[in-house]
């Protein structure tokens, strides 16, 4: 089918394209769409916190809510903002970028994200009946004692979206491994690609721990088990374990591809080559494998005793040294480049400061002695916040300015890109930089109210203007994605002069990527192409027919199964009748299941005649 005829479609048709698409750019607009809108519902979710702070003894909202909003805040942030966005990037822009012409598993990538986004919805119903206030890391032995089923809606929303979130990491690997273009060997690929691969197996090895712990949790809520309640012989101390095993290199699934793209970026807009790419990689690989020697950092205060304290303090900090790797590398990319200055750039730029000012209080909360004076005060949230935000928001804003002519064919206002940054950026300064002197003052975090006096009135309502103008620069962003998609110019298919084999093919791509897969030559395959006079990829392969999979709607009614058996477990403990919702929706999921693996889809074929009409 042709761009004009898509063009031309109902709301109706393209609405279900969307519900039924096994298309791995579509899938990435999937993840940008649900995870930009609960990044929106946890923005909103902050502003509420900030504004309740505003002032001592403030009343706007009650303790209860407070505890709620915090434990929504961080995890819609963590788990359905910050992940969804990233792995939304990944997908989209990964395949192209190794010269594939989908991903390896087109139907579990589309079950992948349908899963993400009912667990997404399936937490945020808790509002209406007493959402979890136990924090984002839900700590034993105050999940267990939560009244109502505020918790019980988080551990089945996680669980949901958690194995989706691992579907697309094994996804992923198996992609990259198997589908690479002819010559795009390991050490060709864009940084963002290897950062991709380098996530994956970080989810897959990370996701099961959580995935574990909240089984654990689910028993003893719902089942009267015992694995956490130390009355029954329980031990509370493994769900931090579990939660930390999980929940640090979590940080890297969510930095690492924020590095990718930075990755990305400076060498188009410095118009120079990576500096030190192997390196690059190398530091890459070894931040994942210090990633999971770290999780007891966040346990300083347990404890656990001197020698595992220590042993976990010298991790932290050697964590510091492949990451100035990088640092370094991308300074040494920028000097003596000829740089454009554009709303992406100005997110890179602004990221390599604040970023390191992230990384530099994490090594003082990684020294353990000192982290006892710094545990649970608002220098954590600080610390934390410049890391996310300074690290990976601005990543995603810059990547939206980045690969939005890519993935819709219109360029982003420059005016209005750069008027969102600068309110974001000085928005955030002023909210999280003041933080840190709150917490050494001693503000701890989680507090629904400080007292007058205490010297915190004036640093709290700096931090919450920050916060009003970090919500502007949202907004303007806003403004600007309609606009865009209203009157925004057309882009062609390489408007950065960009290095990569995404920057080969039409914007927006067609659905099969590349008609012909390229022949890759070296590191950045179309900068290669442009130096020798060709200007354009040449092909690894003749003309032919291509296979491309068909869509199907199983991969959403199979989650809707899983989700009408959440809602069963979570109120079972109610009443008996609720055992039925489960086996209503087990019914739906395993025979959705049983549809796939009896029926063959063997895809469609796109003709030779087609490709060459396409190209008229």
């Amino acid at each position: 089918m042709s761009i004009a005829t898509t063009q031309k479609r109902g709301f109706g048709a393209v609405l279900w394209d969307y519900l039924t698409t096994v298309d791995h750019k579509k899938v990435g607009i999937l993840y940008l769409i649900g995870g930009g809108f609960f990044f929106l519902l946890g923005g909103l979710e902050a502003l509420i916190i900030r504004i309740q702070l505003i002032k001592p003894e403030n009343d706007f909202i009650s303790a209860g809510l407070y505890n709620e909003m915090i434990t929504m805040h961080g995890t819609t942030m963590i788990f359905f903002a910050a992940t969804p966005i990233l792995f939304g990037l990944m997908n989209y822009v990964m395949p192209l970028q190794i010269g594939a012409r989908d991903v390896a598993f087109p139907f579990l990538n589309s079950l992948g994200f349908w899963l993400f986004f009912s667990g997404g919805v399936l937490l945020n119903l808790s509002w209406f009946t007493g959402a979890p206030d136990a924090g984002w890391t839900n700590y034993a032995p105050l999940s267990l004692q939560s009244p109502g089923h505020g918790i019980d809606y988080y551990v089945m929303g996680l669980q949901l979206s958690g194995a989706g979130t691992l579907m697309s990491g094994i996804n992923f690997l198996v992609t990259i491994v198997t589908m690479r273009a002819p010559g795009m060997t390991y050490m060709r690929m864009p940084l963002f690609s290897w950062t991709t691969f380098v996530t994956s197996i970080l989810t897959l090895f990370a996701f099961p721990a959580l995935t574990v712990g909240l089984f654990l949790m689910m028993f003893d809520r719902m089942f009267g088990t015992a694995f956490f309640d130390v009355a029954l012989g329980g031990n509370s101390i493994i769900w931090q374990h579990l939660f930390w095993i999980f929940g640090h290199p979590e940080v890297y699934i969510l930095i690492l591809p924020a590095f990718g793209i930075f990755s990305e970026i400076i060498p188009t807009f410095a118009r120079k080559r990576l500096f030190g790419y192997t390196a690059m990689v190398f530091a890459t690989f070894l931040i994942a494998f210090l990633g999971f020697m770290v999780w007891a950092h966040h346990m300083f205060t347990v404890g656990l005793g001197p020698v595992a304290n220590s042993i976990f303090a010298v991790a932290t900090m050697a964590i510091a040294v492949p990451t100035g790797i990088k640092i370094f590398n991308w300074l040494l990319t920028l000097w003596g480049g000829s740089i454009t200055i554009n709303s992406a750039m100005l997110w890179t730029l602004a990221f390599i400061p604040s970023f390191t000012i992230g990384g530099m209080t994490g090594v003082m909360l990684g020294s353990s002695v000192a982290d006892y004076q710094y545990h649970d005060t608002y220098f954590v949230v600080a610390h934390f916040h410049y890391v996310i935000v300074g690290g990976v928001v601005f990543a995603i804003l810059a990547a939206m300015h980045y690969w939005w002519p890519k993935m819709f064919g219109r360029m982003l206002h420059e005016g209005m890109g750069k008027l969102a940054f600068w309110t974001f950026f000085i928005g955030f300064h002023l909210t999280f930089f003041i933080q840190h002197f709150l917490g050494l003052m001693g503000m701890p975090r989680r507090y629904w109210v400080f007292l007058e006096n205490q010297g915190l009135d004036t640093g709290n309502l700096i931090s919450t203007i920050g916060a009003f103008f970090m919500t502007f620069g949202v907004l303007v962003f806003l403004i600007n994605v309609v606009y865009t998609a209203v009157k925004g110019e057309k882009a062609p298919a390489d408007p950065w002069d960009a290095r990569t084999l995404e920057w080969t093919i039409s914007s927006p791509p067609a659905h099969y990527n590349f008609k012909q897969l390229p022949l890759v030559r070296g590191l950045d395959p179309l900068w290669i192409e442009k130096t020798e006079g060709n200007g354009k990829m040449i092909p690894a392969e003749p003309l032919d027919e291509i296979h491309m999979p068909n869509g199907s709607i199983l991969p959403l009614i199979m989650t809707f199964g899983f989700f009408i058996a959440s809602l069963g477990f979570i109120y079972q403990s109610d009443h008996k009748a609720w055992l039925l919702v489960v086996y209503v929706g087990m019914a739906i999921a395993l025979g959705t299941m049983l549809i796939r693996s009896l029926k063959d889809d063997h895809g469609h074929h796109i003709t030779k005649e087609e490709l060459e009409r396409e190209d008229d």
